[in-house]
């Protein structure tokens, strides 16, 4: 496997393995089949608009990187699957859909969330699938440093790199009189503004007046 991939290629690879094991009749996916699964609005972070041609070009990268391939399988029309079935197994691929799919998560929020593709019967179960991705030649998956305002540690992954770990910090709500203060401030401030200015019309006027009156003197 080739890496990093890119946002297309994550949301493509993690469309082919979770429908690969969630509608496996329908699987390995036409162009459209998998168009629709980029764009559909459930189980998307974040949702997207992709068009066929953007499919195609990500395909094909997928494809030269060792991750996707062209089914074999006969058909009338073209039909494209994924090439991790050969390394992994259901556990380990449906964590890595979800997180191609919907971002860092939790161990609580995968096992809830990769239930419709792997039944794991404990938090413990899924930590131990991300123990087996973890130790793959090449790491696909890490634990995240506990951000501010966080409970627990979410898990990413690691075939578009190293994810950023530092966050904005979450700021609780300002008092209601704050929110009053910071109103007046900004009416006096732009008060002020508009006085300055009208200072500076009135003495640009002036001296155009007295210009004027010395011309006759």
């Amino acid at each position: 496997m080739n890496l990093p991939i890119n946002e297309i290629e994550c949301r493509i690879l993690g469309a082919l393995i979770e429908k690969e094991l969630t509608t496996p009749e329908y699987y390995p996916l036409t162009l459209n089949a998998l168009t629709n699964a980029c764009n559909q609005k459930s189980n998307r972070d974040p949702v997207m608009a992709l068009e066929e041609s953007d499919i195609i070009r990500g395909l094909d990268r997928l494809r030269s990187k060792g991750f996707a391939r062209l089914s074999g399988a006969g058909g009338r029309v073209p039909k494209y699957c994924h090439t991790l079935g050969e390394t992994f197994a259901p556990p380990e691929l449906a964590i890595l859909a979800e997180l191609l799919l919907r971002g860092s998560q939790t161990l609580g929020e995968l096992r809830s969330r990769c239930e419709r593709m792997a039944s794991f019967a404990d938090s413990a179960a899924v930590e131990e699938a991300m123990n087996e991705l973890q130790q793959f030649e090449q790491q696909l998956v890490m634990l995240l440093p506990r951000q501010p305002g966080q409970k627990e540690q979410r898990y990413a992954h690691l075939l578009s790199g190293t994810p950023p770990t530092s966050v904005v910090e979450r700021q609780p709500p300002p008092e209601a009189a704050r929110v009053r203060v910071m109103a007046e401030d900004e009416r006096l401030a732009a008060l002020e503004a508009e006085v300055a200015a009208t200072r500076e019309e009135v003495a640009a006027l002036r001296r155009m007046m007295e210009e004027f009156k010395a011309q006759f003197e």
